[in-house]
């Protein structure tokens, strides 16, 4: 199903670069993360999304029409801006129909709007409460609101959950999720928060100096990072220093450690990246058999914070972090000598 084509997209600001060459196409419907640090391009490419910023180059396609060149008033779509952006001198019901009212919308239209997206959003009736009155969670939903306001093509979504609190964070993640697929609209969310992305998006956008490093599915981003950086960016993760020796092991120290995938192609004896994933391995004292694909350590750190059990451990000067369930709890404490165990299939080989 057609939908959304970013293709050879640039932008430059004099000599200085902020979207280098992006090339993205995703399905109409679809949820899509930016993801990346302050400063890689993310809103850049947001705001040519919707009008705010021109392309220096390439193009900007819609359900096969071309939004390039068109000003952001007739490409119907909603934004939701890091600071929510309301009138604190309007009512809700104002906020939210004011661009119907722009529009030349019937008071009764407004009106009737007004009460539909208040219950869309779980908050009926504060149709006349001043913005100053809602808190920040209410507020997020009432910008929302207002930029659903006129069925836009397009939703548009920049560090919404940055002004909230962490608890409130994660369930307003859940809450705009479950309303994106009510509605089935296209939606664009800039964040920088890797378990937002997760949470959210049918698809990640792994953004970083000014370029796409990787898109696609979440767990596929997170189980097969292309580089060091994305690996670091979405999720933990171990990263040790090893040597490519081209039978399906890398050398760690002394130890070959077998691994499941390469991304990219290395030649024997190549310094390389082996990396895993802190929930996909286990520590074992060493006082017990040594597991197979399994290095030594000393543990350095122990938090038992209820659900999950993370032991740090210092292997040959490298640190290892495991991320364990109680039932998996090796029961070692700081100076335990333990064997770290890297099945195969939690195993993966980077460029250094």
């Amino acid at each position: 199903m057609s939908g959304l084509e970013i293709s050879n997209v640039s932008k430059h600001y004099g000599a200085v670069t902020a979207v280098n060459d992006v090339n993205l196409r995703f399905n109409k419907g679809e949820m899509i993360c930016f993801l990346g640090p302050s400063g890689c391009g993310k809103t850049t490419l947001l705001r040519m999304i919707a009008g705010l910023e021109e392309p220096t180059s390439g193009t900007i396609h819609f359900e096969g029409r071309d939004l390039t060149h068109v000003p952001v008033h007739k490409r119907n779509i909603g934004m939701v801006f890091q600071s929510f952006a309301l009138f604190p001198h309007l009512s809700v019901g104002e906020n939210i129909a004011y661009s119907m009212k722009i529009r030349g919308h019937s008071r009764a239209e407004r009106e009737d709007r007004v009460r539909e997206l208040l219950d869309m959003i779980h908050l009926p009736g504060i149709e006349d409460r001043r913005i100053s009155q809602l808190s920040g969670g209410q507020r997020q939903r009432v910008a929302i609101a207002r930029a659903l306001a006129l069925n836009p093509e397009i939703f548009l979504l920049d560090e919404p959950m940055s002004a909230l609190d962490a608890n409130l964070r994660e369930a307003m993640q859940i809450e705009l999720r479950k309303l994106q697929q009510e509605l089935g609209i296209t939606t664009v969310v800039v964040t920088h928060d890797q378990t937002e992305a997760m949470t959210m998006a049918d698809n990640i956008v792994v953004m970083g100096k000014a370029k796409v490093l990787q898109s696609g599915k979440p767990l596929d981003i997170y189980k097969s990072p292309v580089d060091k950086f994305v690996a670091g960016f979405i999720g933990t993760s171990n990263l040790l220093p090893a040597t490519f020796s081209g039978n399906g092991a890398v050398g760690f120290g002394a130890t070959d450690v077998k691994y499941s995938a390469a991304n990219g192609s290395f030649a024997n004896g190549e310094q390389v990246l082996l990396m895993t994933r802190p929930e996909e391995i286990f520590v074992h004292k060493a006082s017990e058999t040594r597991p197979e694909n399994a290095i030594e350590g000393t543990v350095t750190f122990v938090r038992d914070i209820g659900a999950t059990i993370e032991i740090l451990v210092d292997c040959n000067g490298y640190e290892v972090i495991s991320v364990l369930t109680p039932k998996d709890d090796p029961d070692v404490h700081v100076g335990t000598k333990v064997f770290v165990e890297m099945p195969p299939a939690a195993c993966s080989v980077l460029a250094a």
